[in-house]
């Protein structure tokens, strides 16, 4: 069984068979349907190393874009939070990492906006992370300026790397290798995409049937969101969008430990707000199912991987189909 996973050929839960919810999704189903928003990543691997760097990037962030932060459990490193609480708007691309180079990368994002910016005097770089160790040697600390500049230079519109790539390469989620993973969907007016970094413990669920796993002895045990739209939203309403995607993960099975840094952002590249609180079920839904294929998209484009603590395994796909 196990060589049978390691030769399993990396397929998208849709392509699985696995249809979640009932709204249409976007031409690529993921989070760069939403017009302005692209995504770059990083990836490293080899010498006890499994980490990265995921850059999510939307047009027009340098003139701050509304949005908001959920929080379902605090323990975690994400850098940047208050003021986007305090302010209401994002004003630079968000990046993922691993827990221990979430500072060398926040840095590094300054460096390059700086560099992009002669002018400025306060910028707020938003990180966010997960715990890769059980696969990555992460006191290393490996992240460095050129893989963070590498990621936001090279990020585009095309359907982002799943599974086993950037800020993914490293983490497990559920007791399967898990990873990057994305999604979307279309509303009446817009769409709403989410892109997750998934590194979570629980009981794989799918559609409401769980599929037992062996219980990784892996210290990850958090999860990291990012929900964009061009809906017209205002920052009070992304916080209602972000509070969902969190919600969501109960969907998938997760037990919420509370060693886990739970985290959602969600921004919108619209700056025009003027959407009805009484108008957002089409929204709530879209987030909910965007979220959890998302989710399911990590695992099953992700592929067995053997690093700095032991082996992880992909989740076998006959499970699931």
């Amino acid at each position: 069984m196990a060589d049978d996973i390691r030769m399993q050929n990396p397929r998208r839960v849709r392509n699985l068979g696995v249809i979640v919810g009932t709204l249409p999704t976007g031409p690529l189903n993921a989070i760069t349907d939403v017009p302005g928003v692209r995504v770059g990543q990083t990836t490293l691997t080899g010498d006890g190393l499994n980490t990265g760097v995921t850059a999510i990037v939307p047009d027009g962030y340098a003139g701050t874009l509304p949005a908001a932060v959920a929080v379902g459990n605090g323990y975690g490193k994400l850098i940047g939070t208050t003021q986007v609480d305090e302010l209401g708007v994002i004003e630079t691309p968000i990046l993922l990492t691993g827990t221990l180079s979430t500072f060398r990368v926040a840095d590094a994002l300054l460096t390059w906006l700086l560099d992009r910016d002669p002018r400025a005097t306060s910028l707020n770089p938003i990180v966010g992370e997960t715990n890769d160790a059980y696969l990555s040697d992460i006191r290393r600390r490996p992240i460095t300026p050129a893989h963070v500049h590498a990621a936001l230079d090279t990020a585009s519109s095309d359907l982002p790397l799943e599974g086993c790539a950037g800020a993914g390469t490293g983490t497990t989620a559920l007791g399967f290798k898990a990873g990057i993973g994305t999604s979307s969907r279309l509303v009446a007016s817009g769409t709403v995409g989410a892109i997750v970094q998934s590194n979570f413990s629980g009981l794989l669920t799918v559609l409401g049937r769980p599929v037992p796993a062996k219980p990784l002895d892996a210290d990850g045990n958090s999860c990291m969101i990012v929900v964009a739209t061009d809906l017209p939203l205002d920052a009070r309403q992304l916080g209602r969008l972000a509070r969902r995607a969190v919600f969501a993960m109960g969907r998938v099975g997760s037990d919420f430990a509370p060693g886990s840094g739970d985290y959602a952002i969600a921004f919108t590249t619209n700056r025009t707000p003027g959407y009805a609180d009484n108008d957002l079920r089409g929204p709530f839904q879209a987030v909910t199912e965007s979220f959890e294929e998302a989710l399911l998209n990590s695992l099953t484009m992700a592929r067995t991987t053997t690093g700095h603590r032991g082996t992880a395994h992909a989740v076998p796909h006959d499970l699931l189909a």
